[in-house]
């Protein structure tokens, strides 16, 4: 597996030119900080196994507010506003951290904890990734792995730059064929489960497992932090969540099925 640097996005794509996608060829991966430069100048990320192939997610231009409650005003001459109390400062106290903008939040603020459980994630695909491409594995597996990486990338830009996430598939299915399968999945994947010990079905099945129990992790700090009072303010980011759980929980039975063959 090649990396893909952001020197090299960089090189590729000068600033005098503004094009819609980036292809990712098979065989590939993008850096964490090339990634980041194609967000950064919204250009969409699609993988290069199909022409016909749809980006892995789009972001609406439209910008909502995220808080629900009133954005807290900065003092003329300061550099940054509390989140929770309005406190300006000249300089980013080193407990605090941006919660988008110029507005400050404590790094233990249930919304900062679940973007480090998302980057945690993330650092789990990347080594399962690397696993495989040592080992020769499946670059089905890793293409798919890629999906789920990059859709994670957008939740947290999303949340980051405060615009709504649109994620239109996933693993190659739409949403809904995802909860479709992930429901059904002997109907999708005739593979025998009972009585056989899971952890004779192999390291990516386990470690799909991993991920898949980690991505809950995720779902769950989410619902923690995006909310204000009984009202649930990022409900885009939150079903994309759900739906990504149930990829996972698909791709394992795909692997039972010797789909990553």
């Amino acid at each position: 597996m090649k990396v893909i640097t952001e020197a090299k996005v960089r090189a590729e794509i000068p600033r005098s030119e503004q094009p819609e996608f980036y292809v990712v060829e098979p065989g590939y991966i993008l850096s964490p900080a090339a990634r980041e430069y194609l967000m950064g100048r919204q250009i969409k990320i699609t993988n290069g196994n199909n022409a016909g192939d749809k980006p892995e997610s789009v972001s609406a231009a439209e910008v909502p507010p995220m808080p629900s409650v009133a954005a807290p005003v900065k003092a003329e001459g300061a550099n940054y506003v509390d989140y929770n109390t309005g406190a300006c400062y000249f300089e980013k106290p080193v407990h605090m951290t941006v919660l988008y903008g110029d507005v400050l939040v404590a790094k233990d603020h249930p919304q900062i904890l679940f973007r480090g459980k998302t980057e945690s994630l993330q650092s789990q695909i990347i080594l399962m990734q690397a696993v495989i491409a040592e080992r020769g594995g499946s670059q089905r597996l890793l293409d798919d792995l890629n999906n789920i990486l990059t859709i994670l990338w957008n939740i947290l830009r999303s949340h980051v730059l405060n615009q709504p996430l649109v994620v239109t598939h996933i693993i190659g299915l739409t949403p809904a064929e995802v909860q479709e399968r992930a429901q059904n999945p002997m109907q999708f994947y005739p593979v025998e489960e009972a009585g056989v010990p899971e952890y004779t079905r192999g390291l990516e099945y386990a470690q799909l497992n991993q991920l898949y129990t980690q991505m809950r992790e995720v779902e769950t700090a989410a619902i923690t932090a995006l909310h204000e009072g009984n009202r649930y303010t990022r409900n885009d980011i939150l079903e994309v969540l759900n739906s990504l759980s149930s990829a996972l929980r698909v791709m394992m039975f795909m692997h039972l099925a010797g789909e990553y063959k």
